[in-house]
């Protein structure tokens, strides 16, 4: 079974506005990423797909953080 996520907003943090504790709320629970483990788990995936599918997703995940890091030493250079 998956670990249980308890993503909570306080009226506090958000200044009682409704529609800033709603866009908090789907911001964090995109980030722990509560959908996509929903999502996955509906239907039986093979292991070699979900491996397949997971070196994909790093490699991706590779790939942007490096542009990142490029973009960031470009705006350092610029400054220079």
């Amino acid at each position: 079974m998956a670990k249980g996520v308890h993503v909570k907003v306080t009226a506090k943090e958000c200044r009682g506005v409704v529609d800033r504790m709603i866009r908090r709320f789907t911001k964090k629970v995109k980030k722990e990423g509560v959908l996509e483990a929903v999502k996955e788990s509906r239907y039986y995936k093979k292991p070699s797909v979900a491996k397949k599918e997971k070196r994909i997703r790093a490699a991706r995940r590779r790939v942007r953080e490096e542009q990142k890091r490029k973009r960031a030493q470009e705006r350092r250079n610029r400054k220079i």
